[in-house]
């Protein structure tokens, strides 16, 4: 199941007190990035983020899942209706991400 444009819009106004904050299209699912880092994504209309040792500490009771079939586990955000803890989950993981790797020139 594919995730909604009205999900993915909401998130996203969830997200609006931060800067940089994008997202990219992937086989009907959504990549949000937060200045250049992938944080995470809306899959199956659930939005579910990298399970970095910040976001557990801030999370700590967050249920492990599976974004889609044969990817690694990911957190499922539960409290996505308190914009405060959206935001102060993204600065929370933010150091612990991991750089993209620089695009192959061909």
């Amino acid at each position: 199941m594919a995730s909604s444009k009205e999900y993915l819009a909401f998130i996203l106004g969830q997200l609006s007190e931060l800067e940089e904050i994008a997202y990219r299209s992937m086989m009907g699912e959504f990549i949000i990035y937060y200045r250049g880092k992938i944080v995470g994504g809306i899959y199956d209309d659930r939005f579910l983020v990298k399970p970095v040792k910040a976001a557990i500490r801030y999370m700590p009771t967050a249920p492990y899942e599976l974004p889609y079939e044969g990817a690694k586990e990911m957190l499922l955000v539960e409290e996505v209706e308190n914009k405060e803890f959206m935001t102060g989950l993204f600065h929370a993981m933010y150091e612990e991400l991991p750089t993209p790797k620089p695009k192959k020139k061909k």
